[in-house]
């Protein structure tokens, strides 16, 4: 038997149970990867808690939508997978698992170079970055606001801009400063006086573009009076709000979904990212490693803000 983080209610982390599950079998166009890490995102926490409405839990409900591991079993129709490889697993839902069956197209062959809980960060964080920076043709030239530049998604999108050509001035806490500097960005500190600094760091540079991951009043003004193009201004947090700052947002509670170009985006991100881990030209900060049976714990740990850093789950 299999083991897996289900929850039968949304509540506090305490929902969260492990289980036996059966093992997986793979179906037409799936494989099954056997996991040997899971990372940890906001939206699990969310979507767990219920602050992210799901439609009414009728059976046990599998948590973790990034992970990495080992190709065990193939169904038909898959020709690009074999067993053994090492893979990164996206877009699906049950990677808080031992075992899991995914669709092939959601499974990216991992480099030598690159190991499970390097894979098993990229998911949300990068496509995310990449899907928003694509949407908002983010390239050589731009000099990018970003805001919460020191989080998962804010750390992939300093990246894949500094990759691509662009400048990045990007706002965090102080103890981010050292970390958004090295990673090739300007680093600002959030806080009263925000737009100003921004203004400072800008220099005598226009600011063509901003990703707003903090999603606070302060970093949407600044985000407003900085950034003339208002086309070129996106939030992945104030989903909800973003028409009335006559602004974009991508997911975030939006109530616009994304194009099947921004899914696709989303999809490429993975592969691109690998390749740069792979290269050196990517890095990721980690937090707490903890043992699958602890994913309560990992939870507390995003809702607390008590952990820098992406934390992955190890069955």
């Amino acid at each position: 038997m299999a083991q897996a983080i289900v929850q039968t209610e949304t509540g506090g982390p305490e929902v969260l149970t492990l289980v036996e599950v059966p093992d997986p079998i793979p179906a037409a166009g799936e494989v099954v990867v056997r996991i040997e890490a899971a990372g940890v995102n906001p939206i699990d926490v969310k979507q767990r808690s219920g602050f992210r409405p799901l439609p009414p839990i009728t059976e046990p409900r599998r948590q973790g939508f990034d992970g990495a591991g080992v190709v065990t079993a193939i169904g038909s129709g898959v020709a690009d997978l074999r067993v053994g490889d090492r893979v990164a697993v996206h877009d699906t839902r049950g990677t808080y698992a031992t075992a899991l069956a995914v669709r092939a197209a959601h499974a990216s062959v991992m480099p030598d170079a690159v190991d499970a809980a390097q894979g098993a960060a990229l998911g949300i964080p990068a496509g995310t970055a990449y899907q928003s920076l694509r949407s908002l043709g983010v390239g050589e030239g731009d000099l990018l606001l970003l805001h919460a530049g020191s989080g998962a998604v804010g750390q992939a999108a300093i990246q894949f801009a500094v990759a691509w050509g662009a400048d990045v001035i990007a706002t965090g806490g102080e103890s981010s400063q050292e970390r958004l500097r090295e990673l090739g960005a300007i680093p600002v500190v959030y806080g009263e006086g925000l737009e100003q600094r921004i203004r400072d760091a800008a220099g005598d540079r226009e600011i063509t573009v901003a990703l707003d991951g903090a999603g606070t009043d302060e970093a949407i003004a600044a985000s407003l009076a900085l950034v003339a193009d208002r086309d070129r201004i996106a939030t992945i947090v104030r989903g909800p709000d973003a028409a009335s700052f006559g602004i974009r947002a991508f997911s975030g509670g939006s109530p616009v979904p994304l194009t099947a170009q921004e899914l696709a985006w989303r999809a490429e991100a993975v592969p691109v990212g690998l390749g740069l881990i792979a290269e050196g030209r990517f890095s990721i900060e980690f937090g707490p490693e903890l043992p699958l049976a602890e994913a309560a714990e990992a939870h507390r740990l995003i809702e607390t803000h008590a952990a820098r850093g992406k934390i992955v789950l190890r069955p």
